[in-house]
């Protein structure tokens, strides 16, 4: 790609996978005890053997896969190193990666941010981000530009799946309308006319329940945690979101991880929440 080539936007290209191999988000999430299960050790061997088996066993078959920076980032920058390579091997075998690292600053702070994730030539360049919004809205602008120069995307911290985050993300601002409520409308406003999808999506849990209440029509993608061993099921996907339920990408962690180390039986896991959830999105 030349520098001065126009990349396609994250949003066209997470519809054609979400189309072409179902909605599905596989999170690699290595907590100290599922290296544990694994038969791996705490360290940068065991981080390394677990994060190439999951991306071997599920990069070529999954819309998009899911990194949890902290995990990598715990063991410095050995383990920063294993994250760089997982990232590439994922999307060399065409799965999207989401890097979950949940940014958040001011000026040029969140500008770094945006250029170690963001940009086309970084080393962990991921097709998105998650953020945190809540330094304000308008404190998230040097990832929005950094994203829409690079064919990249966000996902914003809207209604999170943790009951703390009720205290703020439910608050009601002086103009009545709810904190969440607003971050989805600030969403909606980047993917006004995008198509077939805007690149800026939200992050909603599918824990949450009966969201009509919410206008999720953001024209964005919802990346919803929640499902699997947090008790969602792929069935709850249209009662929760109602209409908006085909531009949802369910992330599923430990309900796939748990069954590794063996990569057949990681990849069968994976065809049926695929498979399941597929099923459900298409019935709403």
């Amino acid at each position: 790609m030349s520098g001065t080539a126009v990349p396609e936007p994250f949003g066209a290209r997470l519809r054609r996978a979400m189309d072409e191999r179902g909605p599905l988000c596989v999170g690699i999430d290595p907590h100290a005890s599922l290296l544990a299960e694994w038969g791996l050790g705490d360290d940068v061997a065991g981080l390394e053997r677990f994060s190439r088996t999951v991306v071997e066993a599920v990069a070529d078959r999954v819309a998009v896969l899911k990194p949890q920076s902290a995990f990598f980032e715990r063991f410095g920058s050995r383990g920063v190193a294993v994250l760089e390579k997982a990232v590439e091997e994922a999307r060399a075998a065409g799965a999207l990666v989401v890097m979950d690292a949940k940014r958040g600053d001011i000026g040029s702070t969140m500008a770094a941010y945006a250029e170690s994730f963001l940009h086309r030539d970084a080393p962990l360049f991921s097709d998105a981000l998650t953020v945190s919004p809540y330094l304000g809205y308008g404190s998230l602008k040097p990832a929005v530009d950094m994203a829409r120069e690079n064919g990249a995307g966000l996902f914003v911290l809207a209604l999170t799946s943790n009951p703390e985050g009720g205290e703020v993300q439910h608050a009601v601002r002086a103009d009545g309308r709810g904190v969440g409520a607003t971050m989805l409308a600030h969403l909606a406003a980047e993917n006004a006319g995008e198509e077939p999808l805007g690149s800026f999506g939200a992050v909603v849990g599918a824990t949450l329940g009966d969201l009509s209440s919410y206008d999720l029509d953001i024209n964005g993608p919802l990346l919803a945690p929640g499902i699997g061993a947090q008790g969602a099921t792929p069935a709850d996907l249209p009662r929760v979101f109602g209409a908006a339920a085909r531009n949802v990408v369910p992330n599923v962690s430990r309900g796939v991880l748990r069954h590794g180390p063996h990569v057949d039986a990681l990849r069968t896991a994976a065809d049926r929440f695929a498979e399941e959830i597929r099923g459900a999105v298409t019935a709403a």
